[in-house]
């Protein structure tokens, strides 16, 4: 004989359907979104600019599990981001110039007669593919395990994330011979065979872009609902606490590090053939702040928010600082600040706060202590 479960049980397992299928259902509107919508919707030059938008979403990504997870403030993805562009740029430029030949810039500005010895592995597609991500997690290992070993958190750690990326702009800055200095790489034509002045192709570097940026925030996903995810916040919550556990925070940090490195290398891979150029002006500190902040507006500890939130900023400094060109800093600063002061958890955290205030405001569901309970029928025992 069968029983049939307590209707409160049958709710619970419903909810936890729903809980499950949720992100699943999330991902899938954002597949159709980015694959069949926005294709359609807008035109050449907009899906243009959105592909470079959702470059600064794959970053906001590692940002979300650095920083959202692990607490720490990652003033410098630009280093990592500029990594992947130029290791990318400097293969394309390689292929643009044909065997034998030098790139432009340096018929322009240096003397060489070949390529210098550290471009030359670059010429390779597959070294050169493996680099954007290699490269700027190999840096990352080799910072993150001077830093985190010497226990440097907090502000310390961001002012030092942030110098990082000055000094790298200014050392791009003056290798002009062989990085282009502070004009960059440019005028990148080709990607791996195909011309990047056809909009086909253009639309093919997109889809591409989109099909990273779903891989990535699946990735990042999965690390977050993992045993890792849960000791990422446990360090960000109680350092010490993990380290009486037999835990090493250095390598829990270290980790949460060195991938987001990877995924922001990735996306300045992807953006290389999206806009065509890479340069010091791109990976310095503002670049790196509006990154951060496109994340803190979203919701650093959400993933669907801070991509939202990076692909708003971005496309709001498209917009704003067209009209307002010496203010929109000045804008992109205040609105950190107030992010961070009055809304630490970002326009995601909008819906639980909704939620608190009319679970708070809801009537209880037993009597209040002003009201009497109803009688009981005669002949009832409590």
């Amino acid at each position: 004989m069968t029983t049939t479960p307590p209707a409160s049980k049958q709710l619970a397992r419903a909810k936890g359907r729903f809980t499950a299928a949720r992100p699943a259902a999330g991902f899938a509107v954002g597949a159709v979104v980015l694959f069949a919508v926005a294709p359609v919707a807008l035109s050449d030059f907009r899906l243009g600019l959105l592909a470079k938008y959702l470059c600064t979403a794959m970053v906001a990504v590692g940002i979300c599990l650095a920083w959202g997870r692990g607490g720490l403030l990652t003033l410098g993805q630009g280093v990592f981001f500029g990594l992947g562009g130029y290791a990318m740029a400097m293969h394309l430029k390689i292929a643009d110039a044909g065997p034998g030949n030098l790139p432009d810039f340096m018929q322009l500005y240096g003397t060489a007669t070949e390529l210098p010895w550290w471009w030359q592995p670059f010429a390779n597609p597959v070294f050169a593919l493996a680099a954007t991500v290699l490269l700027p997690m190999g840096v990352a290992a080799i910072l993150g395990s001077f830093i985190f070993r010497r226990r440097v958190k907090g502000a310390y750690f961001a002012i030092l994330s942030q110098a990082l990326a000055a000094a790298f702009a200014i050392w791009l800055i003056g290798q002009q011979a062989t990085t282009g200095g502070t004009n960059g790489l440019t005028d990148i034509q080709g990607f791996f065979g195909y011309d990047l002045d056809d909009p086909v192709n253009q639309r093919m570097v997109y889809f591409v872009i989109a099909a990273a940026l779903l891989l990535l925030i699946a990735v990042a996903r999965q690390l977050i609902n993992s045993r890792y995810g849960e000791l990422l916040v446990a360090v960000r919550d109680s350092e010490e606490r993990v380290r009486f556990l037999g835990y090493d925070p250095a390598n829990v940090k270290l980790v949460a590090y060195v991938v987001a490195a990877g995924m922001a290398g990735l996306a300045g891979a992807l953006f290389v053939p999206a806009v065509g150029i890479i340069s010091p002006a791109l990976i310095g500190i503002v670049p790196s702040i509006e990154l951060v902040i496109g994340a803190a507006v979203g919701g650093r500890s959400v993933l669907v928010g801070a991509v939202l939130g990076a692909v708003g900023v971005a496309w709001a400094r498209t917009a704003l600082s067209e009209e307002f060109p010496a203010a929109w800093t000045y804008f992109q600063g205040l609105l950190f600040i107030v992010a961070l002061a009055f809304l630490p958890g970002g326009l995601a955290s909008l819906v639980g706060i909704v939620r608190r205030r009319r679970a708070s405001s809801a009537p209880a569901d037993g009597p209040r202590l002003d009201e009497k309970a109803p009688a009981l029928p005669v002949g009832e025992k409590v």
